[in-house]
């Protein structure tokens, strides 16, 4: 680490290692989230139907779920950071791709399908290598307030990003598709830029079968890891409403792509205010507790989102979700990164990234399943309803994950 001191915010974005991280995924966040909001529109536009934009998540998933275990050991046997340069890499080729296919005419839901499974395959590699570096390059006694100012500079993307994407697929389809290359190009070339110490593990793994179960066996062996994992899992499998938003921009709120942008961006405003006080003020105590309680909030103002027909209300209640959701985050990722030696990291990032994309990119699934079956509005209140009752669940299931007091 580059020093033993905890040390500031402030003083902590002078560190031009983790300002070059914060950079680079700030870029691959703003290129993510234009994806997401073209994509999504494009294929609802094309197709019209609720289900196609669950099957948007679930395509998106399926190289998460077949790679889970090569890339986590990809991120403890190789360089990290070219690990990830090599994931953005094939991320701006894709986006070429998308922006050469859209501006031809050429692009149907078959094409974005399989732009899409080229970008799971991406983020599979991508996600546990960027996560295991962060522990890296944040001074010791500091990760719980890099973490905040990640996911800050992250949600400062997902704000702008969003918006980006709706105005510039109004102005042109193609348009979107091109941005996202030269972000994930910028992303790369910062990348490349940073000075890692002990990037790669002293140890370096021989690749075997027993070697890459060992994130699974590691997470077993540890309840309060395995039930935040699994909370995540669950919670917002339940829990989110992103897949359905294009409806709500649409049919319900009749705001367009440019409202299903503002819609896209509302939870990362709120997300981006909860990360400026978790920046300033760390939780130091009962954060077990505080984890909980921001998982039923999250829910609560999904059921609000879910029945609401007003704009300002709606956006209210993305906001409030997103707070919730970065204590939630910024708590898991410090809890989890804090109890995992550095030469495990990587596959035990790609497990916990395997149940991100899960409760993410399933959840679209379920959630285009759902409102296909019920509608887009009972679907998204069972969604909220079941994210609380499975935190009150597992607050019973997990009482080691409850009562932890610090992240030290």
């Amino acid at each position: 680490m580059s020093t033993t001191v905890p040390i500031g915010a402030r003083d902590l974005l002078k560190q031009s290692a983790f300002l070059l991280f914060l950079s680079s995924r700030s870029l691959s966040r703003f290129a993510s989230q234009i994806a997401a909001v073209a994509i999504g529109w494009q294929v609802y536009d094309l197709t019209g139907r609720a289900f196609d934009l669950g099957m948007v998540g679930l395509i998106q998933f399926l190289p998460t779920a077949l790679l889970v275990f090569a890339a986590g050991s990809a991120a403890d046997r190789f360089q990290r950071k070219r690990v990830v340069q090599l994931c953005q890499l094939a991320e701006a080729l894709t986006a070429l791709y998308l922006c050469w296919g859209a501006y031809a005419g050429q692009l149907g839901e078959l094409q974005l399908f399989a732009a899409v499974f080229v970008l799971g395959i991406a983020g599979a590699f991508e996600s546990p290598a960027t996560a295991a570096l962060l522990p890296l390059i944040a001074p010791s006694g500091t990760l719980q307030r890099a973490s905040a100012l990640s996911s800050g500079a992250a949600q400062l993307a997902t704000i702008a990003g969003p918006a980006i994407g709706g105005f510039a697929y109004a102005v042109a389809p193609g348009l979107p598709y091109g941005i996202m290359m030269l972000f994930w190009l910028g992303g790369m070339a910062l990348t490349g830029l940073m000075q890692v110490p002990e990037d790669v593990p002293a140890e370096r793994r021989d690749g075997s079968n027993a070697d890459l179960f060992a994130g699974i066996r590691f997470i077993r062996a540890n309840p309060a890891i395995l039930g935040t994992i699994s909370l995540d899992l669950f919670a917002v499998l339940l829990g989110g409403v992103t897949a359905l938003l294009p409806i709500y921009a649409r049919d319900i709120l009749e705001a367009g792509p440019f409202g299903l942008g503002v819609l896209r961006a509302a939870p990362a405003v709120g997300a981006l205010a909860m990360t400026a006080v978790l920046a300033r003020t760390t939780i130091k105590r009962r954060v077990g507790l505080r984890m909980f309680q921001a998982v039923i909030v999250f829910g609560a103002a999904t059921v609000v989102f879910a029945v609401s027909h007003v704009m300002l209300i709606s956006v209210l209640a993305l906001a409030i979700l997103g707070a919730a959701d970065t204590i939630s985050v910024v708590i898991r990722f410090s809890l989890v990164q804090l109890a995992t030696p550095n030469e495990m990291r990587g596959r035990v990032g790609a497990v916990n990234f395997l149940f991100i994309n899960a409760s993410n990119q399933l959840g679209q699934f379920e959630s285009g399943l759902t409102a296909a079956l019920f509608g887009a509005m009972p679907a998204a209140v069972l969604g909220g309803v079941g994210t609380i009752a499975i935190a009150l669940a597992w607050m019973k299931l997990f009482p080691e994950l409850r009562n932890v007091e610090k992240l030290e």
